[in-house]
């Protein structure tokens, strides 16, 4: 059985032969796949706090139509 950390180290040599196979084809010409550019970080996406304000106002009148139509029964 593997531990996440190995599962996580094995990703990443998978990528790193990926990325280098890649490369090699490309410098080889043997291949008509493009190479990969390499992957930049993604940033945490923020929300600004009129968003969520937003987002909750619609999720409160999720709710209370919930309540309203559960007290009909």
């Amino acid at each position: 059985m593997l531990t996440t950390s190995q599962l996580k180290k094995a990703v990443i040599i998978s990528e790193k032969l990926d990325d280098l196979k890649a490369e090699l084809a490309a410098i080889l010409g043997g291949s008509s796949a493009p190479a990969k550019a390499p992957k930049e970080k993604k940033t945490k996406r923020t929300m600004s706090p009129e968003a969520r304000e937003k987002i909750a106002a619609a999720q409160r009148k999720r709710w209370a139509k919930q309540k309203k139509s559960d007290g009909k029964k």
